[in-house]
């Protein structure tokens, strides 16, 4: 029997994975839904933008923290520090009785899942040969998007007949029965080769998660303290970011450069307008705020379907995955400027955002399986933890951006079509750039990258 990634030698670490991976994702995605309840009730609306802000800002510095343990030490340790964190986080912000206690309680989960989730990512590196892993990230883009499509809707039963706290609390037990999964599923073991010995990157991830928060916070607003702010936290996110992305990143040299630049290209590509996509159709059709939210859910579906398909190719060169990708999204973007006509009614946007989720689908699991085919197993930890980073960084500043287009026209009064046409267009040249870009990711001579030591071939 052909070994694949729910075989018995498997079939516990996957289960683990997958568990804290969707755990995670569910946090992420069912927070927004509890949290006017939370503010409602202790009364602390002056704090609700810093739930969010400080979850961003303390999740970057875990991933680079995860990074430097993935790379140094056995991941193991890393991940239970991490689990134990991030459900510190959930217990503090379920018990808060003041905004401030919810907070800090936010800052803990997202410090404790930016460790988790890079670590993850090494533990997939030693666990399961050049083969399984797309599969394996097959099956991660399930653990991400499955909790956007029931996300919401579960925190808002939750939040209804159980309270806002249940969205923090139900989830410990299962947070602890993931960690049990993955931890007895055997041993690990360090990196094979001594990683380079240097100083810890956490300061210049603090300040890079700064830099996205305040950027963040300016798009919220369009006044003079805005840009201000917003000059400010583009200094302090380019700052943080050179020392955060390997060499070479934004002229995406090719190898892990270029692999780490595909991943924000794709993902600020798509997510800037994924949360702008409900908006234009709520403002020009008239859309409710339930049906406004269909297509996205047809962006999902493509996504999880394309994911899995592509992980019964493993035959197939990954660069040549992740280009048709880049097209299937750029496409996808290109034809979702049709919801900026008024006479179609905004109906098309679920044909094209299911292309543009079908283009994820290719092309996100194929970044990761890129990434920890190249990547030196003394090194898989810090560029995990870049390749997360990018994603991080690249989503927040394009939703920023689309967002600042769309709220300019809106709130002057304008017509809201032609702020959406230059919405799509600036979200599609990171889609059109990975396009070429994806061409990069395996460097010159090297035909295919070579199999890895994994823990299943030992």
């Amino acid at each position: 029997m052909a070994p694949g990634i729910w075989d018995a030698d498997h079939r516990r670490t996957t289960i683990g994975l997958l568990t804290l991976v969707t755990l995670v994702a569910f946090e992420a995605m069912a927070v927004g839904t509890a949290m006017p309840s939370a503010v409602g009730e202790l009364d602390g609306v002056a704090w609700y933008a810093w739930a969010f802000s400080a979850f961003l800002i303390t999740s970057v510095v875990g991933m680079v923290v995860g990074g430097e343990v993935g790379d140094r030490r056995s991941p193991r340790p890393g991940v239970i520090a991490g689990v134990l964190l991030f459900a510190t986080g959930l217990l503090i912000a379920g018990l808060a009785q003041h905004m401030a206690v919810l907070v800090l309680g936010r800052a803990v989960q997202g410090l404790g899942a930016g460790v988790v989730i890079v670590l993850l990512y090494v533990i997939a590196g030693q666990g399961y040969s050049s083969e399984l892993r797309p599969r394996l990230f097959g099956a991660f883009a399930a653990g991400w998007v499955l909790p956007a499509l029931i996300g919401p809707l579960a925190a808002g039963l939750i939040t209804t007949h159980l309270g806002w706290r249940g969205v923090f609390l139900l989830l410990l037990p299962l947070v602890g029965a993931g960690l049990v999964l993955l931890l007895s599923a055997g041993a690990d073991e360090p990196p094979a080769g001594p990683a380079a010995a240097r100083r810890s990157n956490a300061p210049w991830a603090l300040l890079a998660g700064a830099g996205v928060a305040g950027l963040q916070y300016a798009s919220q607003r369009l006044d003079l303290v805005a840009l201000g702010l917003a000059v400010v936290g583009l200094a302090a996110l380019a700052g943080g970011l050179r020392r955060l992305l390997p060499a070479g990143t934004v002229r995406a040299r090719p190898g892990i450069p270029a692999v780490v630049a595909c991943r924000g290209l794709a993902a600020g590509a798509f997510f800037g307008m994924d949360a702008l996509l409900p908006f234009v159709l709520t403002e020009q059709h008239g859309w409710s705020a339930a049906t406004a939210g269909l297509p996205l859910t047809a962006g999902a579906v493509g996504w999880v379907v394309a994911a899995q398909l592509q992980g019964r190719r493993a035959e197939v060169p990954r660069q040549r995955v992740l280009r048709a990708g880049f097209v299937l999204l750029a496409l996808g973007l290109a034809a979702t400027a049709s919801v900026a006509v008024p006479g179609l009614g905004g109906w098309p946007a679920y044909l094209s955002w299911f292309v543009a989720g079908i283009g994820m689908g290719l092309a996100m699991p194929s970044v990761g399986v890129l990434l920890l085919d190249l990547s030196p197993e003394a090194e898989r930890g810090a560029n995990s933890a870049a390749l997360q980073i990018s994603d991080v960084t690249a989503s927040a500043l394009c939703i920023g951006l689309s967002g600042v287009l769309v709220a300019g026209a809106a709130d002057g009064g304008n017509a809201l079509w032609p702020a959406v046409l230059a919405a799509v267009a600036v979200l599609s040249v990171p889609a059109l750039l990975g396009v070429r870009v994806a061409g990069r990711t395996v460097p010159p001579g090297q035909v295919a990258p070579a199999p890895a030591t994994t823990l299943a071939a030992t």
